[in-house]
C-alpha cells in the first residue's frame, strides 16, 4: 500500500494536483450550490404563497368591514332621511328625531361627510335641519348648533352642485333653501316677528320649484344615473387620479394560475342585492311647509294633536309604501365617495344618499388594516377604481414606491394579488405589489447550512491539497534521499575497494600505504556516521529510542568533542578554534550531544570548503537565564534567509539534487534538531557574515561542580 502511495505521488507534481482538485472541488461545488439555489427557490415560493394567503385574508377581513358598512346603510329605513320619525305605533303619535339627525355627525363610516335626499323635483334636503323651523327650542337645538347644521348642509349643497347632480331646479331651490336657513336663525331668535316673512318666503319657495318644474325636466336624477354608467376616465393631473392599472406594467411571473391574481366576484352576493319594499309613515307638520310629504301622496292621513307641553302645531301621518333599490357606490369628479339609493314611490324616483371622504375612508377602512399586518413588511397596497389608481399604501420597511413622483407608469413589480370587493364597492379594486418577500421559516436554516457546508468543502480541500503536496514533496525527498545514500555509500565504498585491492597486491610504494590506510579509516568513519544517522532516524520515528540523560560537566562534554571532531578537522584541511570556560554541569545524552556536534562540524566542513577563511570555531557561554550556548561556525557563504526555515526539515536540502556539489543525505540538522529537542534543548542558526553560526542551548542543571 505505501508502495502503491508512494508511485502516485511521484508521478505528480504540485501543478497537477492543483488541476485535480480544482476538478474534484468543482464537481462537488457546483451541484452543491445547485442545490442551495433550488432550495432557496423553493423557499422564495414558499414564501411567496405564504405572503399571497395573508393578501387574501386581509382582503376578505377589509371586505368584510365594507359589508358592515353596507348592510347597516342598506338596512336603514326610507324615514331615516328625515329630521323626525314617528316612533312605535303610529297610533301612539310619540315623535322623535332621526338617527341621522344627530350632530355632530357620529356615524361608523370614516370620512363621512353627510347623508342627503334629493327629491323628484331635483331639491336638495338633509336630516340635519327640521321642516317646522318655529320650534327649534323643542327639538333641543341652539342657534350656535343650527348655523353648524346650516354649514353642513351648505356644504352638502356644494358638493352635489360642483358635481353637477343638482339640476337647475335643485340648484334654485337650493340657494332658496339657504335663505330659508338664514331665516330660520333670525326665527329662532325672534319667532313671532318672522313669522308673517316666513310664510311668503314659503309660498316663494313653492312657487319657484312648480315654475321650474313645469319650464324643464329634472337632470338631477340623470346625473345620478350616470354615475352608474360612466366609463374609465383618461389619466389627468387636474383629477388628483395616480394613473391607470393598465399603465403600472406590472409583471406577473409569479402568477401562473390566473391572471394576477383577480378574484372573482361572489355571483350570489350580487344576486341577493334587489330591490326591497316597506311601509313607511311620516309625520306631517305643514301642509304648505311639507316638500317631502307633498311630494309623497299618502294613502292614509289622519291629523292628531301632540300635548300642550310640545307647543308645536296640529301634526298630521302620512302611511306610504316605497320601494328602494340596492345601494349604488362612486366616485365624484372631487373625489368624494358617494352611496346612494333610489326610493320609488307612485313612479316618482327620490334619490337618498350620503358623501364620504376618499382619503379618510380608505386610510381608516384599508391602510390601517394593512399597516397592522406582516404583509406591509413585504408588499405596497394600491387602490384602484373602475381602472384608475386613486391610493397607494407604501409596506412600513419599503422605500416610497412613488420615489417622489405622482406618476405611476415608472411602476413596476410582481403582483402578488389582486381582489375586487363584492357589491356595490365592485369597482374598487385591491392590488398587493410584491416589495420584498420576507425569508421563509427555513431560509435561516439553510443560509447557515450552505455557509458551513462551503466552509467545510473549501477547508476539507485546503486541507486535502496542504497534505497532498506535502506527500507528493516527501516522495520527493525520499527519492533524493535514495540517491543521496546510493552516492554516498557507493563512492567511498568504490575508493576503500579500490586502495584495499592495491595494498593487497602490493602495488602502493611503501610511502603510500600510510596515507592509503589513512584515507581508508577517514572513509570507514564517515560511512560509520551516515549509517548511524540513518538507524538513528529510523528509530526516533518509530520512538524506539529515547534520550539516556546524566549529568555531566561542560568541561568534559567539550573534551570528548575535541578528541572526535580534531582529526575530522585536521584531515579536512580546517583548522579547529575551541573556546568553552564555563564550569557547570548539563542533564544530557553524551552521545547524542557527541553526534549532534559531529554532525554540525560535518556541516560545516561540506559548505566551507572554498572559503578562504577554513576555520571551525567552537565555544560555548552560559547566559544570566541559567541556559548554556554551545556555538559552531564556519566562514563560508552562509545561508540564504528564504532557507533558514527549512534546513531542519526532513530530507530538506539546499541545493538541487541533480546538480548538486556538496555532499549528504538531507537528514543530519533534521537529526540534530531532533535529538535536541528530545534533550530539552533547543536549535537556532544566524548568518554571521562570512559564514554561518549553529546555537545549541541547553538548561544548565541546578548542581555545579
Amino acid at each position: 500500500m505505501t508502495t502503491r502511495k508512494s508511485k502516485l505521488f511521484s508521478g505528480m507534481d504540485i501543478r497537477r494536483l492543483r488541476r485535480w482538485l480544482l476538478l474534484f472541488f468543482l464537481a462537488i461545488a457546483i451541484p452543491t450550490v445547485l442545490l442551495i439555489y433550488q432550495t432557496y427557490s423553493q423557499l422564495k415560493w414558499e414564501s411567496f404563497h405564504q405572503q399571497r394567503v395573508l393578501a387574501e385574508e386581509l382582503s376578505e377581513r377589509i371586505e368584510s368591514r365594507f359589508s358592515q358598512i353596507i348592510d347597516v346603510e342598506q338596512a336603514r329605513p326610507f324615514t331615516d332621511y328625515a329630521f323626525l320619525n314617528l316612533a312605535g305605533d303610529p297610533a301612539a303619535n310619540f315623535l322623535q328625531r332621526s338617527p341621522l339627525s344627530e350632530f355632530p355627525l357620529g356615524s361608523s363610516i370614516p370620512g363621512l361627510t353627510g347623508y342627503f335626499q334629493v327629491g323628484a323635483a331635483g331639491d336638495l334636503s338633509t336630516p340635519y335641519i327640521p321642516v317646522d323651523s318655529s320650534n327649534l327650542g323643542n327639538y333641543g337645538i341652539s342657534a350656535a348648533e343650527l348655523r353648524e347644521r346650516n354649514a353642513l348642509q351648505e356644504g352638502i349643497y356644494q358638493i352635489l352642485s360642483q358635481n353637477r347632480l343638482l339640476d337647475e331646479a335643485g340648484a334654485s331651490g337650493g340657494k332658496t333653501a339657504v335663505d330659508k336657513r338664514r331665516l330660520n336663525e333670525q326665527e329662532f331668535n325672534a319667532p313671532v316677528a318672522m313669522e308673517k316673512d316666513e310664510a311668503r318666503n314659503r309660498e316663494l319657495v313653492a312657487s319657484d320649484r312648480r315654475q321650474a318644474e313645469k319650464q324643464k325636466p329634472v337632470r338631477s336624477q340623470a346625473a345620478f344615473d350616470q354615475l352608474e354608467q360612466a366609463a374609465p376616465k383618461k389619466i389627468s393631473k387636474s383629477t388628483g387620479l395616480l394613473g391607470r392599472v393598465d399603465d403600472l406594467q406590472l409583471a406577473e411571473d409569479y402568477d401562473k394560475e390566473s391572471p394576477a391574481g383577480l378574484k372573482k366576484q361572489d355571483k350570489s352576493a350580487i344576486a341577493e342585492n334587489k330591490a326591497r319594499k316597506e311601509l313607511s309613515t311620516l309625520p306631517i307638520i305643514s301642509e304648505e311647509t311639507t316638500g317631502l310629504a307633498r311630494d309623497m301622496p299618502a294613502f292614509t292621513e289622519d291629523e292628531v294633536t301632540l300635548p300642550a307641553s310640545e307647543a308645536v302645531p296640529r301634526v298630521g301621518i302620512s302611511t306610504f309604501e316605497s320601494e328602494i333599490d340596492p345601494l349604488v357606490f362612486s366616485q365624484l369628479d372631487s373625489g368624494h365617495f358617494v352611496l346612494f339609493r333610489k326610493v320609488w314611490r307612485n313612479g316618482e324616483r327620490i334619490i337618498q344618499g350620503l358623501l364620504i371622504e376618499q382619503d379618510v375612508f380608505l386610510g381608516r377602512v384599508i391602510n390601517t388594516t394593512f399597516q397592522k399586518t406582516s404583509l406591509s413588511l413585504a408588499s405596497n397596497l394600491l387602490v384602484a377604481y373602475r381602472g384608475d389608481v386613486i391610493s397607494v399604501y407604501s409596506g412600513r420597511s419599503s422605500r416610497d414606491y412613488l420615489s417622489g413622483s405622482r406618476e405611476f407608469n415608472q411602476l413596476s413589480g410582481q403582483v402578488l394579488y389582486r381582489s375586487r370587493l363584492n357589491e356595490p364597492f365592485a369597482e374598487l379594486e385591491l392590488l398587493f405589489n410584491i416589495n420584498s418577500l420576507p425569508p421563509g421559516p427555513g431560509a435561516g436554516v439553510v443560509g447557515w447550512l450552505s455557509v458551513i457546508l462551503m466552509l467545510i468543502l473549501s477547508l476539507g480541500f485546503f486541507l486535502m491539497y496542504r497534505l497532498a503536496a506535502r506527500q507528493i514533496l516527501l516522495a520527493r525527498q525520499q527519492q533524493d534521499f535514495v540517491s543521496a545514500v546510493s552516492h554516498e555509500l557507493k563512492t567511498p565504498l568504490t575508493s576503500i575497494r579500490m586502495y584495499g585491492e592495491m595494498l593487497k597486491q602490493g602495488w602502493a610504494a611503501e610511502d603510500k600505504k600510510h596515507e592509503y590506510y589513512e584515507y581508508i579509516y577517514t572513509e570507514s568513519e564517515r560511512l560509520t556516521r551516515l549509517i548511524n544517522n540513518v538507524l538513528q532516524l529510523a528509530r526516533m520515528s518509530r520512538n524506539e529510542q529515547q534520550a539516556s540523560l546524566s549529568i555531566n560537566s561542560v568541561e568534559e562534554l567539550i573534551a570528548l568533542v575535541e578528541s572526535k571532531v580534531s582529526s575530522q578537522i585536521e584531515r579536512a584541511g580546517f583548522e579547529l578554534k575551541l573556546e568553552c570556560s564555563t564550569d557547570v554541569s548539563l542533564n544530557i545524552d553524551v552521545d547524542w550531544f557527541t553526534q549532534i556536534v559531529l554532525n554540525l562540524v560535518d556541516n560545516a566542513i561540506k559548505f566551507s570548503m572554498d572559503a578562504n577563511n577554513k576555520t571551525i570555531d567552537i565555544s560555548c557561554r552560559q547566559l544570566r537565564d541559567n541556559t548554556i550556548i554551545f556555538s559552531v561556525r564556519d566562514y563560508g557563504p552562509g545561508i540564504e534567509k528564504e532557507q533558514m526555515k527549512s534546513i531542519f526539515k526532513l530530507f530538506y536540502r539546499t541545493e538541487n539534487e541533480a546538480t548538486r556539489n556538496t555532499i549528504g543525505t538531507g537528514i543530519g540538522l533534521a537529526l540534530v534538531n531532533q535529538m535536541t529537542r528530545a534533550m530539552g534543548g533547543s536549535i537556532d542558526v544566524v548568518n554571521k557574515h562570512p559564514g554561518a553560526e549553529f546555537r545549541l542551548s541547553f538548561p544548565v542543571y541546578p548542581l555545579s561542580r
